[in-house]
């Protein structure tokens, strides 16, 4: 069977118990992803950086297609969790990159006021698989050389 698109375990990971990103209904666009391990996420004060939370996946998928990464609905209510990026994507060509593997982390920032406890295994966000279209005049030749956020300067 070819591959087309997929999840696996990111370098570092192996012996972890790291499960795979499921869809929990037949009708789901998002894959649920798993904390890889226990994580405080502080409240946020002003000019701090999120958090990122491990997740020990990668992921594969077409040259024209990215990842889309997005919050649980319930966690800015229930946890005062907002993505830091409001949607995270990631590339094609993030998967097995030389920094890091392509291991993907959510960024979070804590809009309560204490500290909220991320468990090993806790639903943390979705990932839901896009197709893109390239403008008639593209030329864009780069190449990626990192991991996490490397595509800005």
């Amino acid at each position: 069977m070819e591959r087309k698109r997929g999840f696996e375990v990111a370098k570092g990971f192996e012996n972890q118990n790291i499960n795979l990103p499921v869809r929990k209904t037949k009708n789901s666009a998002g894959y649920d992803f798993e904390a890889a391990e226990d994580t405080i996420v502080p409240v946020h004060i002003s000019g701090g950086k999120p958090t990122l939370i491990k997740t020990g996946i990668k992921s594969y998928f077409e040259n024209d297609e990215f990842l889309m990464l997005v919050n649980r609905s319930s966690n800015p209510g229930k946890k005062g969790l907002v993505l830091a990026n409001s949607v995270g994507i990631v590339d094609s060509d993030y998967y097995g990159n030389p920094d890091n593997d392509g291991h993907i982390m959510f960024a979070f920032y804590n809009m309560s006021d204490k500290d909220t406890e991320i468990k090993k295994g806790d639903c943390i966000g979705q990932g839901i698989f896009q197709k893109y279209f390239l403008a008639d005049n593209d030329v864009a030749e780069g190449k990626r050389v990192g991991g996490f956020g490397s595509t800005s300067e």
